[in-house]
């Protein structure tokens, strides 16, 4: 098939990988532009963009898709279908009407649960068991198209939104050698959504502060869900903002924000959790253990 890759984050490279494995025409690949990334802000492209240049694919990379003139390039590329995975941009219906079977978009939830811009951490901050990857027609609406395929996983009790990303991204890249199949020979089931929405909106740096007062089972999976990226953080008794990427629910109760042992078990609301990774400001991530040998947090400290 004739198709256009839309998609930004290293979640969407093994769709890419797969799409090409099997053999489909990608005539040009859609991404957001270069940014400004990592300690010294140098301009650089997305990993879809830097995945299809070593690929020799086209790369565009309009500022907006609803530019007159993207969307006139869009149409002269006669395709037959777009495949979308965590693009980061709205398609207009000029958009998604161009390609001849259709536009598609790989979702990280098991929708109508979690609808919008980020499944994946919510899922784990919400303390979900399980989720899936879900192949389903765009349409105007936020993701509210119907579904072709459909994998359900479970949310492990170690995951963070890092590791479960990585494992979805190459579960939901194997579903599209099997819904390209069937759309292409006109036999794809498309089932509409049924049941109460909710939605992902897009994490905001306000809510990323841990709130020791609620039970430890919603600060583990809230650090959880936000590791590595903003990264669930606290201030040490010197000030310095701390992140926590790892954790995990322990045993003891004390004041909210206090630590209890010397492996850095924070007391909670009701509950506890064990702080496993963390990262100081302006230094790398590290195992908590080696953070106490150089900047200890006794047994009393209050974090706040």
């Amino acid at each position: 098939m004739r198709l256009a890759f839309m998609g930004t984050p290293d979640f969407a490279v093994p769709s890419l990988a797969e799409l090409i494995a099997s053999g489909h025409e990608i005539v040009a690949v859609y991404s957001q532009p270069p940014r400004p990334r990592g300690r010294g802000r140098t301009v650089t492209p997305s990993p879809v963009h830097a995945f299809a240049d070593s690929m020799g694919l086209p790369v565009f990379t309009p500022e907006s898709m609803k530019a007159p003139e993207a969307i006139e390039t869009f149409v002269s590329l006669n395709l037959d279908a777009a495949c979308v995975v965590a693009y980061g941009q709205i398609l207009k219906a000029e958009v998604l009407d161009a390609p001849t079977l259709g536009c598609f978009n790989l979702h990280g939830s098991l929708l109508p649960r979690w609808r919008g811009a980020a499944p994946i951490q919510r899922a784990i901050m919400a303390g979900d068991a399980r989720t899936g990857v879900q192949i389903m027609r765009m349409s105007e609406g936020l993701d509210e198209g119907p579904i072709l395929l459909s994998e359900v996983m479970d949310i492990r009790a170690d995951d963070t939104a890092a590791s479960l990303s990585e494992r979805m991204s190459h579960v939901g890249a194997a579903l599209w050698s099997r819904a390209l199949a069937a759309i292409e020979r006109g036999g794809a089931t498309e089932t509409p959504q049924t049941g109460e929405p909710t939605y992902a909106r897009k994490i905001t740096p306000a809510e990323a502060r841990i709130d020791w007062t609620r039970p430890a089972a919603e600060v583990d999976a809230h650090i959880r869900g936000l590791s590595p990226s903003p990264g669930a953080w606290f201030s040490g008794p010197d000030g310095a903002r701390i992140k926590a990427l790892m954790s995990t629910v322990a045993e003891g109760t004390g004041a909210p924000g206090t630590v209890l042992d010397d492996a850095l078990t924070v007391a909670c609301g009701s509950g506890a959790v064990r702080l496993i990774r963390v990262q100081r400001e302006g230094k790398a991530a590290q195992a908590a253990d080696e953070m106490l040998r150089g900047h200890p947090l006794p047994v009393g400290t209050a974090l706040a």
